[in-house]
């Protein structure tokens, strides 16, 4: 039953991240580095509850370029008020389940959706999602691997939803990037790391962006322990490299 405000008004169901899924707690708009070709995006997420935002965002790109980071960067921006489903960890769960009722929040982020495409159930249930969010004024933004046409969604109704949304594409960053990011990221935790030295962990780290940034983690516990900077000597000496 429906529990009433003080105006005796029905209450929009309340909704709470789902226990299995955490957010990152350095997954912000402020922690991301944002290189000028992904400025259209950033504006389009901040801007998206405002009244003439967009119903729906679409972010497509492979591992490590960011979508995670920013489906779950809208969470901690807007509070309750928002909700992070990832389906690689949920897809395997009734879509109902996960589902019903979100469309009473003001945004709702969707990650993998790569995962459940193909699925039926899990296609009618988005497709339905769709609907009762543009109904009820709930901004919806989705992140997969590949764009809505490329996506091996079976149901045409779905494909149309998500592809009549604003798209982006975000690219996997080069090394010239991947240093300026980690030099971005040490900057914020008050690491002093020189063009040089980044360019030497990102040509020594994995490939991987979340990877490389759980080199700098070390590299932060290291730096903090033994109380020395970020020189390529240090860093070899705490990476065993």
């Amino acid at each position: 039953m429906a529990e009433l405000d003080s105006r005796g008004e029905a209450e929009a169901p309340r909704h709470q991240l789902p226990l299995a899924v955490r957010l990152r707690d350095d997954a912000t708009l402020e922690n991301f580095h944002t290189l000028p070709a992904l400025e259209p995006v950033l504006s389009s997420l901040r801007t998206q509850l405002e009244p003439a935002g967009e119903a729906l965002i679409y972010l497509h790109g492979p591992a490590g370029s960011g979508k995670s980071h920013l489906l779950q960067a809208c969470c901690h921006l807007d509070g309750t008020s928002t909700l992070y489903l990832p389906l690689s960890e949920l897809g395997a769960s009734e879509p109902e389940a996960v589902l019903q009722g979100v469309e009473s929040l003001r945004r709702v982020c969707i990650d993998d959706l790569h995962d459940v495409a193909g699925k039926p159930d899990w296609e009618l249930a988005l497709f339905h999602l769709c609907n009762r969010a543009r109904q009820r004024g709930c901004r919806l933004v989705f992140a997969a691997a590949a764009a809505p046409r490329a996506l091996g969604v079976s149901l045409p109704d779905l494909r149309s939803r998500l592809g009549g949304g604003i798209v982006f594409q975000l690219a996997r960053c080069d090394d010239e990037e991947k240093s300026a990011v980690l030099r971005f990221r040490a900057g914020r935790r008050g690491l002093s790391l020189s063009p040089a030295v980044a360019d030497y962990i990102v040509s020594r780290a994995p490939r991987d962006m979340e990877k490389l940034l759980q080199v700098l983690d070390r590299l932060d516990e290291a730096s903090l322990a033994e109380q020395r900077a970020l020189s390529k000597p240090f860093v070899r000496q705490a990476l065993g490299w």
